[in-house]
């Protein structure tokens, strides 16, 4: 029995120190990947959170505007405007209303010396005098409520040119968003185009083997080849540089690991000129900012003409003036009071400084009038511009999509046409040309018509997608 004992004593040591062992080697695989590798921390390291570390985050059109208006500097900057006017209005609201101050003041005067317990000075009834009483008080002046209506006016404009902020921002993002689906369609187009002159390159040097064509053939397939090569290359970078447009503008940091949708060619509506008019007409944020500046400018001249007119004020105060600091003086007497003050200031004389206001805010609102005026005109003249633009583009994407489909079907015949000797390399090599620009022009079409209908936006409001 002993040597059984001495042999599963040692099975139990060796088993020990195997697990010991691997608990060491967790142990420091464990240590390696907490160490100074939390250099590898996204949060530590930017470089390394711009890498795509995970799934590519898929964007819709809808999904780049949301993340656009939180990030982009200008918009925010004109909310913050909107803001600012709205808490103007507040105050000047405010300043209408009556207010409510507590004063609390303590008073000494020389005493009198010839009548112990009087003040020398007049002003004061009292050796000690102490004051603590609530007031009331309220001014009413046309300025006030000219100062109001200017407030909501500039407000509603900052509002109008909130909206125009965000209108623009929608067509900088549709086009870069679209952008970058039109330049993966094209690195796709030119990847299928390099692999097309690559197969061509093969075919003619087939052919040259068997003796069917001349080496130049092969020499014209070869830098047809390269150029389809470099075209590739070409169209790489340019997806590169819309992805990289896309993602400063919509995201907080530098992240380029997302896609688009592939919504590009998706059908998207025009509506028609009737619609586009009536839209325009009754929310169109340009109009609406003029419009508002000028009933401003309207109140300016109001405000100033106040200054000819009397103001009324009005005060109201409750508490103690007495020369005890108490409710009740000697003798049990109250020192809480009353008493009411109403002043009616009526303007004389300023030198001319009031028609001097009046003639600066006539100036301000007949310019503000003009403003009006051309913004109005502007309108119309937009609205036909932008409309026939959208309308054009409509009209050639459909030319371009066919286009596009014939050049396709036209390299293939002729290529086949070469193979049974009825066509020359120069026939193939213009039909590879052809397809490949009839390619990029109906991408190029296509984002012409998304940007068209995101201009039209600007004058209605309406964004139409897919």
């Amino acid at each position: 029995m002993r040597p059984l004992a001495l042999f599963a004593v040692f099975s139990l040591i060796l088993a020990a120190l195997c697990l010991c062992g691997r608990g060491m080697c967790m142990a420091q695989e464990r240590g390696q990947e907490a160490s100074p590798a939390t250099a590898q921390n996204p949060a530590q390291n930017p470089a390394r959170s711009a890498s795509p570390a995970g799934p590519a985050l898929k964007l819709t059109l809808q999904d780049a505007l949301a993340r656009a208006r939180k990030n982009s500097v200008a918009f925010q900057s004109a909310l913050t405007d909107s803001a600012l006017a709205r808490q103007d209005r507040f105050q000047a609201a405010g300043a209408l209303l009556p207010s409510v101050m507590y004063d609390n003041q303590a008073w000494y005067t020389q005493a009198n010396k010839s009548a112990p317990g009087t003040p020398i000075f007049i002003a004061n009834n009292a050796v000690h005098e102490y004051l603590s009483q609530a007031n009331i008080h309220e001014s009413i002046g046309l300025a006030d409520v000219s100062g109001f209506r200017r407030a909501s006016a500039l407000a509603a404009a900052a509002k109008a040119r909130a909206e125009i902020a965000s209108r623009g921002l929608v067509v900088t993002v549709v086009q870069d968003y679209y952008s970058v689906a039109a330049a993966q369609q094209k690195m796709l187009s030119a990847q299928k185009a390099a692999d097309e002159g690559d197969r061509f390159l093969k075919l003619t040097q087939d052919l040259e083997h068997g003796g069917e064509v001349a080496h130049s053939d092969v020499i014209k397939a070869e830098l047809q080849a390269t150029e389809r090569r470099r075209a590739l290359q070409e169209a790489q970078l340019g997806l590169v540089n819309a992805r990289l447009e896309l993602a400063v503008l919509i995201f907080p940091d530098f992240n380029d690991n997302f896609e688009v949708s592939e919504d590009l060619h998706a059908p998207a509506t025009l509506p028609t000129l009737g619609e586009v008019q009536q839209q325009a007409a009754r929310d169109n944020p340009d109009v609406r900012a003029a419009l508002e500046s000028a009933r401003a400018a309207g109140f300016d001249v109001t405000g100033a003409r106040a200054g000819y007119l009397p103001s009324l004020t009005m005060d109201y105060w409750y508490g103690i003036d007495a020369p005890q600091f108490a409710v009740n003086g000697p003798g049990g007497v109250s020192n809480l009071g009353a008493s009411a003050a109403a002043t009616l200031n009526i303007p004389i004389w300023n030198w001319g400084a009031t028609q001097s206001r009046i003639k600066q805010a006539e100036l301000r609102r007949a310019q503000a009038q003009r403003e009006l005026s051309l913004a109005q005109r502007r309108l119309l003249a937009e609205i036909k511009s932008l409309y026939s633009e959208a309308e054009t583009a409509m009209t050639e994407l459909g030319g371009l999509e066919r286009s596009a489909q014939l050049a396709e079907e036209s390299l293939r015949l002729t290529t086949l046409r070469y193979k049974g000797g009825e066509a020359t390399v120069l026939e193939v090599v213009d039909a590879q040309t052809t397809n490949a620009q009839s390619s990029t022009a109906y991408q190029d079409g296509a984002v012409r018509y998304r940007v068209a209908l995101a201009n039209l936006q600007t004058l209605t409001g309406v964004l139409t997608t897919p």
